[in-house]
């Protein structure tokens, strides 16, 4: 339980987590397996957020870059810059301690 309050509030310096979380169910969640008990996602060629934040060498920067590109297999989305702040947030918090 430790490290998950450290993850959140070493998150929580880029933004809201829970704010992150709601966003994510109610918009990504389609798609998406947006929390870590989700064992697959609704889309099999989307990757989960637990996935995305456990790749070797993401950052809050990569990911900042990817919410602001569109994608070809993605809804063509415009988020505030608090709201990717959220989302980035929240996909961080879900890292497993090394």
């Amino acid at each position: 339980m430790l490290a998950t309050g450290a993850a959140l509030a070493g998150a929580q310096e880029l933004g809201d987590v829970r704010q992150g979380l709601a966003y994510a169910r109610k918009v990504c969640a389609e798609c998406h397996a947006v929390v870590p008990s989700q064992l697959a996602s609704p889309n099999p060629d989307a990757p989960s957020f637990a996935s995305v934040a456990n790749t070797p060498g993401m950052t809050a920067t990569a990911l900042h870059v990817w919410l602001h590109t569109s994608h070809p297999t993605m809804p063509n989305l415009i988020l505030e810059p608090d709201t990717v702040d959220d989302v980035v947030a929240y996909i961080l918090s879900l890292r497993r301690k090394r």
